[in-house]
Formats: structure tokens, C-alpha cells, sequence
């Protein structure tokens, strides 16, 4: 970006410099949106509508991917044994030690994969999360209530389902 303005003259860079400030900065109701990369242009009702849609989905993504990523960690922390450190702090005996050096491998087995798919949930919220964020500054009134529409249908879907035992 700074390149270019080594090669524009002064009213080139005065000429983007206002476009810059004339940008709106407030909500608006229109059809007409620019979302996220240029191709995402949206000139009709039609495309309008359909955008929503997909803001609302992602929306609603986000929304599962977070009460995913809670039930993951309680799963895992419900699923070590509390009496693992416990057992391995006193004197076992020769027949047990065994099996206490192969349920501590299967517990950290579990652990670690149970850490890798919460990294993998966590980077997919944030991603999801940022592009939501993006959207939003968009300042379309449109965009804005499909994103809170998704939000809240995603928690309204996702918490039963992931809080049933």
C-alpha cells in the first residue's frame, strides 16, 4: 500500500484520502454491499437475501463451534480419573504398576488429542469469529440483524443439544 502512493501524485493520494473519509460510518439500509472481498458484491435484493442467509449461518456456526468446544472440555476433564495422582503417589504393587503406567499413557493419549481438537475448534472460532466481525463493519442494517438473528438461533440450537447428557 505504501508503494502505491510512491507512484501517485498528490491528487491521487488527496483523491483516496477522501474517499477514506467519506466512507460511511453509520448503519444504512440499502441492497447494495460490498461484504468481506470484492466479489462478494451485492447489487440486488435478491443477492441481498441470500447474503443475509449466509451471515446468518455463519453467525450460527460461530455459536456452535463455542458450546462445541465447551462440551469437548468437559467430556475430557470428566473422562480423567481424579484418583489417577493419587494411585501413582503411593507404593503400588508389582502387578499394578503396569497398569497404572498404561492408564496414564491412555489418559495423556486422550489429553493430547482432546487439546489438538480444541485447538483446531479454537482457530475455526476465531476465523469465523473475525470474518463476523468484518461483515458487521460493513455498517449495512441488513448484514448487521442476519448476524444477530444467527447468533442467537445458533445459541437457541446449539446449547440444548450440547447440554443434554
Amino acid at each position: 500500500m505504501g508503494l502505491l502512493f510512491l507512484h501517485s501524485t498528490p491528487i491521487q493520494f488527496l483523491t483516496f484520502a477522501f474517499a477514506l473519509l467519506l466512507r460511511q460510518m453509520y448503519f444504512y439500509f440499502s441492497d447494495k454491499v460490498v461484504l468481506l472481498f470484492d466479489f462478494w458484491n451485492v447489487h440486488t435484493p435478491a443477492g441481498m437475501v441470500l447474503s443475509v442467509l449466509v451471515v446468518l449461518l455463519l453467525a450460527a456456526l460461530y455459536e456452535v463451534i463455542k458450546m462445541s468446544k465447551t462440551k469437548l472440555l468437559r467430556q475430557t476433564i470428566l473422562a480423567i480419573p481424579a484418583t489417577l495422582s493419587q494411585e501413582s503417589l503411593g507404593e503400588p504393587e508389582t502387578g499394578s504398576v503396569n497398569s497404572n503406567l498404561s492408564q496414564q499413557n491412555t489418559t495423556s493419549k486422550r489429553w493430547f488429542l482432546s487439546h489438538i481438537s480444541q485447538s483446531l475448534l479454537h482457530v475455526a472460532q476465531v476465523v469465523i469469529g473475525y470474518l463476523v466481525m468484518l461483515v458487521v463493519m460493513s455498517y449495512n442494517t441488513w448484514i448487521f440483524l442476519g448476524v444477530i438473528v444467527g447468533s442467537a438461533l445458533g445459541f437457541y440450537l446449539a446449547y440444548p443439544v450440547f447440554n443434554a447428557r
